[in-house]
């Protein structure tokens, strides 16, 4: 999933990309609202954690306008504003989620969980197909109950692949979810990921459609 994160505490932000990262999100950071309006406009986002007390304008101002272009992409406020009202107006303006600072990054993870399964096909933490399940929230990857070692990289896109089992996953939409702005990358890094997950899960398990992507099968 592709976070964008809107924070300007720029330590905090550093560690919650940090810890985001770890566990298998995308995470790009911007630390005002002109500019994360801006990013949401011309880039594909999955989800945005939002400070509301920001240097230029309100979070809640960010907020409103998202919701204004009927952009629906969710967001997670991540705020210091614990009063009553100031959760009921950020939830009536459109956000998902409220999570009040200081917080537990196993909390934010655990709320991440939730939203990444309402956008995919995911009902829980476990997504199994055919003999393959990945345990979202252990981060691992087990071929009939025998833990598969991968790459990052690897989890990541059998991680996509598995979250849209039955949908074709271009490669385009694949290194969305892998790559951050800024950051490199090879022509043929999705074909290297796939070739190299292939050597490891069941024969066919991840199925090409030539000239369009990869899929695999839901059960």
């Amino acid at each position: 999933m592709r976070i964008l994160l809107v924070e300007d505490d720029i330590p905090l932000a550093l560690g919650l990309q940090q810890s985001l990262r770890h566990e298998g999100f995308v995470v790009n950071h911007v630390d005002n609202g002109k500019t994360a309006i801006s990013a949401l406009s011309v880039s594909d986002q999955d989800l945005v954690i939002l400070d509301l007390g920001l240097p230029d304008i309100d979070g809640l101002e960010v907020l409103k306008r998202t919701r204004d272009r009927k952009l629906g992409i969710p967001v997670i406020i991540l705020t210091a504003r614990d009063a009553l009202e100031d959760k009921v107006k950020g939830l009536d303006f459109g956000a998902d989620d409220y999570l009040v600072k200081p917080f537990e990054i196993s909390e934010l993870l655990a709320r991440l969980r939730v939203i990444e399964r309402r956008l995919g096909t995911a009902k829980s933490a476990l997504i199994i197909c055919s003999d393959v399940a990945i345990d979202t929230a252990a981060h691992k990857i087990f071929i009939k109950d025998e833990e598969l070692k991968t790459s990052k990289k690897e989890y990541m896109v059998l991680k996509a692949l598995m979250e849209n089992a039955g949908r074709i996953q271009s490669r385009e939409q694949i290194e969305s979810r892998l790559y951050e702005w800024g950051e490199e990358v090879a022509s043929n890094a999705v074909e290297v990921h796939i070739h190299n997950l292939r050597k490891k899960l069941p024969e066919q398990f991840i199925k090409t459609v030539r000239g369009v992507g990869y899929t695999v099968n839901k059960t």
